[in-house]
């Protein structure tokens, strides 16, 4: 038997006495002896079951008062996963089909038991497989609606309630109010103490907005250092009191880090949920402004979203960003620049790598990605961006021919957003053909966080694409709290260690750690590994003293535009 059967808690219903010993000693007879309780009604069944942990549950069919049947129905209240085997000496077979399709794993007669032990050990085995999975499940799933830095509710499930909000107040006429929130002095902290304290910070404040709203509110972080607050049932004057209050105890707060306290505040923008609002895009546009009117009127207070307030206007006309890039998008005022890699270990055959960056070009102007991506994101515009990269790319690999060469590695950012549209592949692969490209030249590179927003529509997207040939590397890997444990669900060829980490590993043990384990599960998964913001020869020799494949950074090379 194995070391998992041997051990196992055994929950035995029976109403005879004897015929739980007998079964007991056979098991003995075959090297279990198991912890076990018996219980002989539909309340001690009960009881045990919500009182202890069970590996498998063994019943009789028929006893007094209640059947097997009735113990499947409790079994799978308890748990989905627990392995009911029904032991009878009257049951027939036909009733034993039905009670296999009614949950039960096996039944066995009670005059031959040499079954027993085969079908406990299978089963318990079986059991703990599917609650392993159940559990992976789950964390996939609580990953993809919570921010895994401070374990808030992320913009996703946020926009989600707050459609829920605002489709109560068309129909029910519900008031609800929706609360945008920004750090007026993070980015000093951020940038004078790093990200880790600027990483702390975050966290801490999260637990201060936590203990200042009620129960069935709902606190979100949006990004960055932004947070969202749906303030559900409650109205306009209610909601300006617990915003005030927000200000007020952020601005008492104080963070120290390194035995230096830092003051910070909040600009906080209001939005009463209305019935002139059709979607949460616009209500978070429209807090986002109030926001914005906050920090331009003092900082550390609270504005209410109003459309005739004249600076209200003028930040929305500011915020023009989705015109540009339609623009930008029909006069081909995207190009591309790249920055390099370079082999850490000797031997290396395969080739030239460089990383195609975005850019936008506005007349002797370069726009970095960090000023329109936010709005393309927003505005549902990153799969006609991503289009237009790949575009440029294999217009580029085929001019120059290094898409025909034997060597090398291209690789293309790919939004979370292009995963969901349903055209993009067929266009990938049209484009590759029109230019006459080897698809084991491009890498398509997509965050940790992305890939595992819809994890089953990243699978079948890269499952599809490499049967083509086209390689994947997964970036910013290490920053999600469960990288390692859905890293086997992804089949990509490259990991990205999140530069966060290798920034700091020559004066951070734990980055340092992180940085070696993302290198070592890498390896075991037979992938090649990338450490991004290299920033000096220091961090690069340790890189090639740890063992990683390539390195990538402004200490490599700085980002240049296409020769």
């Amino acid at each position: 038997m194995t070391e998992t059967a041997s051990r196992l808690r055994m929950l035995i219903v029976e109403d005879s006495e004897d015929d739980a010993l007998l079964l007991l000693r056979e098991l003995r007879k075959g090297g279990i002896d198991p912890y076990s309780e018996l219980v002989d009604s539909e309340e001690r069944l009960c009881r045990a079951l919500h009182e202890n942990k069970w590996d498998i549950l063994i019943t009789d069919h028929n006893m007094p008062g209640f059947s097997s049947f009735r113990v499947l129905e409790l079994a799978r209240e308890y748990s989905a996963d627990l392995p009911v085997i029904i032991v009878s000496g009257t049951i027939g077979e036909g009733v034993a089909v039905t009670a296999m399709k009614a949950g039960a794993q096996d039944y066995i007669m009670k005059d031959n038991l040499s079954r027993l032990i085969p079908a406990i050990d299978r089963e318990v085995r079986e059991g703990s497989i599917r609650r392993a999975k159940r559990a992976a499940e789950s964390t996939l799933e609580y990953m993809a609606y919570h921010d895994s830095l401070t374990d808030l509710v992320n913009r996703r499930e946020f926009e989600r309630r707050l459609m829920g909000a605002l489709e109560d107040t068309h129909n029910d006429g519900g008031d609800h109010v929706l609360l945008y929130l920004d750090l007026d002095q993070f980015k000093i902290i951020n940038d004078t103490c790093g990200h880790i304290a600027g990483d702390h910070l975050l966290k801490q404040i999260a637990a201060l907005l936590s203990e200042h709203i009620r129960s069935d509110d709902t606190l979100a972080r949006l990004g960055g250092d932004e947070f969202g607050i749906l303030l559900h049932g409650c109205d306009g004057f209610y909601a300006r009191r617990v915003a005030e209050k927000l200000c007020q105890e952020v601005s008492e707060f104080r963070f120290v880090w390194q035995n230096k306290p830092f003051s910070v505040s909040l600009s906080i923008g209001m939005v009463l949920i209305d019935k002139q609002y059709d979607n949460a895009s616009e209500l978070l546009s429209h807090a986002d402004l109030a926001c914005y009117a906050a920090k331009d009127r003092g900082r550390n207070n609270v504005q209410l979203y109003q459309s005739n307030d004249v600076d209200m206007q003028q930040r929305q006309n500011d915020m023009h960003w989705t015109s540009r890039i339609q623009q930008a998008l029909q006069s081909d005022s995207f190009c591309l620049w790249k920055q390099d890699m370079v082999s850490l270990q000797p031997n290396d055959t395969d080739g030239y790598r460089t990383e195609f960056l975005v850019r936008l070009k506005e007349g002797d102007d370069i726009i970095l990605p960090g000023a329109f991506i936010p709005a393309a994101e927003r505005f549902s515009l990153m799969t006609k961006i991503d289009r237009k990269v790949i575009e440029l790319a294999f217009r580029y690999l085929d001019q120059t021919g290094l898409g025909r060469e034997e060597t090398g590695t291209f690789f293309i950012n790919l939004s979370g957003s292009s995963f969901n549209e349903p055209g993009l592949f067929l266009y990938i692969c049209e484009l590759a053909d029109t230019h006459h490209l080897k698809p084991e030249r491009v890498c398509f590179e997509i965050t940790e966080t992305s890939a595992i927003a819809n994890l089953n529509v990243t699978q079948q997207f890269i499952n599809t694409a490499k049967k083509r040939g086209f390689e994947f590397a997964l970036d910013d890997f290490g920053a999600g709290m469960s990288s390692f444990s859905y890293l086997k669900a992804l089949p990509v060829d490259y990991l990205k260690v999140d530069g966060g980490f290798v920034r700091n590993l020559l004066t951070d043990p734990i980055d340092l750690g992180i940085v070696d384990a993302c290198n070592r599960i890498g390896h075991a998964a037979g992938l090649k590994t990338v450490a991004e913001f290299v920033e000096n020869d220091e961090v690069k020799n340790r890189l090639v003293e740890l063992g990683l494949d390539y390195a990538q950074g402004y200490g490599i090379s700085k980002p240049c535009p296409l020769d």
